[in-house]
């Protein structure tokens, strides 16, 4: 077991607004990790450092780089199709996937699709909430990725749709990449984690491995999380 992902010191401000302040967070390879914090507790944009798309100071290492050029080819983030057209179609997004990125899997892809029940002939348009959410979560986990980050990945679907991918998550992640899932359904991901990573007041607050939590403080994850992160919520 190695380290997949190690951030070191990270600052990050936007409109001279501090968000992050010494991060600093190592995940092994082959893991499975629960990002919890508040809204607003900065999940989304340390997500968002980790894959580059935005730029802080410290180092963040992924699968032996920290360049962010770099690190994008070995991370797999739940983008929310803004960039794509309204009117194209289900089937052409995964095409356009596949065209992007060298690591889309074309078989997994086909097994997503038949098991999330998706309709490759509808427009994005027509795509309620739920089912936009069901095509990010199959579009993410059909490439072959170091890390798959994972935010808020069920939040309009409907309760028996995300137990059932929720129960399906170790089908879809390859061994050795570790998955990093922001959820506010403590509860009904608890069973699947390995490690939680709690934000609190702009930084990393806790670190611990799920079994510890279990046996060591006799309660399940969400009674821990909730007993370290309370009080009002935090400015993003």
């Amino acid at each position: 077991m190695s380290d997949l992902l190690k951030i070191e010191n990270l600052i990050y401000s936007h409109s001279l607004k501090n968000i992050l302040h010494d991060v600093n967070l190592t995940v092994s390879d082959g893991k499975i990790v629960g990002l919890l914090g508040e809204n607003g507790a900065g999940k989304t944009t340390l997500m968002r450092l980790i894959t580059g798309s935005a730029h802080g100071k410290g180092t963040i290492t992924v699968a032996g780089t920290s360049k962010p050029a770099e690190r994008k080819s070995h991370v797999s983030f739940t983008e929310h199709l803004g960039g794509l057209s309204s009117g194209m179609k289900v089937g052409k997004v995964f095409d356009f996937y596949q065209s992007v990125y060298p690591d889309f899997n074309i078989a997994r892809s086909n097994s997503l699709i038949e098991f999330l029940d998706i309709d490759k002939n509808l427009k994005l348009s027509a795509l309620s909430k739920g089912m936009k959410e069901k095509l990010i979560i199959a579009l993410t986990l059909s490439r072959q990725a170091d890390l798959y980050l994972l935010d808020e990945p069920f939040g309009g679907i409907d309760s028996m749709s995300r137990k059932k991918i929720i129960n399906s998550i170790l089908k879809w992640k390859p061994e050795e990449s570790t998955m990093i899932i922001s959820d506010h359904y403590v509860t009904e991901i608890a069973s699947i984690l390995d490690e939680i990573v709690v934000v609190k007041d702009k930084t990393i607050n806790c670190h611990k491995q799920a079994d510890e939590i279990r046996e060591d403080n006799d309660m399940g994850i969400e009674e821990f999380y909730e007993s370290l992160y309370e009080g009002g919520k935090q400015d993003d």
